[in-house]
């Protein structure tokens, strides 16, 4: 089951990044950092392995990546401030956001105020969803786009680096994976897994 949408979404993104080149990078990252948890450690890491392909720099799949998380983020910050939390406490559930995630932000967002945008950027799952305690506490929309901007370029270009490192060793690697795309196999590796274990697994204990 797992796999199964670990697959999907890994070629649903491909499709989009190798189809829209940067602005495909960008729609991805939108999505992700609009409180839709579309893994960034699928989408950075496979542009990072198209630049050994000579489809992108490096510091380009990054600019794109935060210019994306900075888009998804004003999204989530809007909807924040006038849909309210209830709703996505109350909604959440089809996107994958369960309570805890909610509650994980906010605490965030309350002992760190400001800073919280920034520091959470580099911190996977929480960096989904914190951008919406912000827009509920109406958090200034300058700092906020610069913080999630300044915090979001590092994440991306770590991530895409992983994948240019990959795949510049891609003979040595590539008998060890076997139908994936080199990025697929080495995001499982990563720990795409665990990350959707900790939704299903919530969701499964929610409903009993």
């Amino acid at each position: 089951m797992i796999a199964k949408i670990i697959s999907i979404l890994a070629t649903w993104i491909i499709a989009i990044i190798s189809w829209g080149g940067y602005w495909g990078i960008v729609i991805c990252m939108a999505i992700e950092s609009a409180c839709i948890p579309l893994p960034s450690e699928i989408i950075m890491p496979f542009s990072g392995y198209l630049v050994t392909k000579g489809q992108f720099t490096l510091w380009g799949t990054a600019l794109a990546g935060a210019f994306g998380c900075v888009v998804g983020s004003v999204a989530a910050y809007y909807a924040g401030l006038y849909l309210g939390r209830d709703f996505l406490i109350k909604y959440g559930k089809y996107f994958l956001v369960n309570p805890r995630d909610i509650e994980w932000a906010d605490r965030w967002f309350e002992k760190y105020g400001g800073a919280a945008i920034f520091f959470s950027r580099l911190l996977p799952v929480i960096r989904t969803f914190i951008s919406f305690p912000a827009g509920v506490v109406k958090m200034k929309m300058t700092p906020f786009v610069i913080y999630t901007f300044v915090g979001s370029y590092p994440w991306c270009y770590g991530l895409s680096w992983l994948g240019k490192k990959a795949g510049e060793n891609w003979n040595t690697l590539g008998p060890y994976f076997h139908r994936f795309d080199l990025v697929i196999g080495m995001l499982i590796l990563l720990g795409i897994g665990f990350w959707m274990r900790h939704h299903f697994n919530h969701a499964r204990h929610t409903r009993h």
